[in-house]
């Protein structure tokens, strides 16, 4: 016979257990979990004159009590609570798109519910973000996972901005959706597998904190009579394009909406794409664009007429329709000292529309700018997306990006798509968030050491 606790997961014999404190400190977990010692009703609240004998709670405290952090807060039934804060930790806050990844977010549910305080668990479909966002606005430090597709990431940063926080929490990913491309540069991965949930908590406890850069998008008819379908977003997080990519996107979207059953995991998804891609090459939908489209550039109006385009994307981070980097790789200048070793700083951020300038801009979603690319057919998506062609063609580095539309088209933002009647569409900065980039791979860390060495 022993003893075993639900929380630190800690096992020990009857005899053992004498010789070890009574308070749980969450073991391996103690930097995420909010231990049930941690949150209680108000109305039960101790007093710091209170003497350890006087307390009515089947707990005890441990010696970190005193110099912990109190804050009152409401759960979804109406209850005040109070919770308490560890100093030093960064309490996870989960939100599980049960839909997401073929219905594999309600095995991800129950997972996170058993090795973590069930308060911390919230079911998106239920109410979505904001009750959680609540019950954890006033706590210090704390972090968000989502899981779920890139579009569940921009509901959850959506919410924390209507809440504005004192301190915007960092959120990192468990990929549940069908594209990820946020995920995959976060080094979040393509897709969860079904693998070791303790090892997500391990990574995001040894994950860092960047930026990610938000964009604002207008999009104004022509004509406010002629009726098309609602634009999804009012935020571009990932990318923003018109034309070919958007036409296959689209096709696949009606086709989900008719025939769920046929959606219901991430290889059948790709296959559909695949098959979408295929129909969009002989049908070439998009073909000659650039007669009906105007893109400017900080002011500066893009000349297509020399280029057989049959898309336009406006990118934000170096992730597109699965993994595929439309920007591409960056030539590096070699106007630098190389016995020095030193690399010159990075210029000021400045529009840049010159092809062979194009070549030596670096791609960063937290620089404040964005990557204008020309895509010549679905045939060239097919190529970038199997890794036979690089990238798409270069347009442009800019901080604004205006677009003018002459015809009905299809457009997507973040994977979301719709048919768009002739108008005018304007993207500008709207502010940037903290995120959590994951630990790298054990493989990346081992040739980027070696190709440290080689250098040297």
């Amino acid at each position: 016979t022993g003893l075993h606790c639900v929380w630190c997961q800690i096992t020990l014999h009857n005899k053992c257990a004498s010789h070890i404190k009574p308070e749980c400190d969450g073991g391996q977990l103690k930097d995420h979990i909010l231990l049930p010692s941690y949150i209680c009703p108000v109305v039960l609240d101790r007093q710091p004159n209170q003497k350890k004998g006087e307390t009515n709670s089947p707990t005890t405290t441990s010696s970190d009590d005193s110099q912990a952090f109190k804050y009152n807060t409401t759960t979804m039934d109406g209850q005040g609570l109070q919770i308490t804060s560890v100093p030093g930790t960064h309490p996870l806050l989960v939100f599980v798109n049960p839909k997401s990844g073929g219905r594999q977010g309600e095995r991800v549910l129950r997972k996170f519910q058993y090795l973590l305080n069930p308060r911390q668990i919230y079911n998106l479909d239920r109410d979505g973000p904001v009750p959680g966002l609540n019950f954890f606005r006033d706590i210090p430090d704390f972090r968000i996972l989502a899981c779920g597709g890139d579009g569940t990431v921009g509901w959850i940063l959506d919410c924390i901005d209507k809440i504005n926080p004192i301190k915007h929490p960092p959120v990192a990913v468990l990929p549940l959706g069908t594209g990820n491309d946020l995920a995959r540069c976060l080094r979040w991965g393509g897709g969860y597998e079904g693998g070791n949930v303790m090892k997500v908590l391990k990574d995001v406890e040894n994950s860092t904190e960047m930026m990610l850069d938000r964009w604002s998008i207008e999009v104004i008819p022509n004509n406010k009579e002629e009726k098309g379908d609602p634009v999804p977003y009012s935020i571009v997080n990932n990318y923003f394009s018109i034309g070919v990519d958007a036409s296959i996107a689209h096709r696949f979207h009606v086709m989900r909406e008719k025939h769920p059953e046929k959606f219901n995991s991430r290889m059948k998804n790709k296959l559909w794409y695949f098959e979408f891609g295929t129909t969009e090459t002989f049908s070439a939908t998009c073909k000659k664009l650039n007669e009906f489209i105007e893109v400017e550039c900080d002011g500066i109006v893009l000349d297509l007429s020399n280029m057989s385009l049959e898309g336009i994307a406006i990118l934000n981070i170096p992730s597109m329709h699965g993994g595929s980097n439309l920007w591409g790789e960056t030539k590096k200048r070699r106007n630098y000292n190389r016995m020095s070793k030193k690399v010159p700083e990075k210029l000021v951020s400045t529009t840049v529309t010159d092809v062979k300038e194009l070549k030596f801009c670096v791609q960063d979603f937290s620089d404040q700018m964005l990557e204008v690319v020309g895509l010549e057919g679905a045939m060239e998506m097919g190529q970038i997306y199997t890794g036979l062609k690089s990238a798409g063609k270069r347009l442009a580095q800019c901080t604004c990006v205006t677009i003018r539309t002459t015809k009905l088209l299809p457009m997507q933002i973040d994977g979301e798509p719709w048919m768009q009647p002739p108008c005018s569409i304007k993207i500008t900065h709207r502010n940037q968030v903290p995120m959590l980039l994951g630990p790298p791979s054990k493989a990346n860390l081992f040739f980027w050491k070696r190709r440290n060495r080689s250098r040297d």
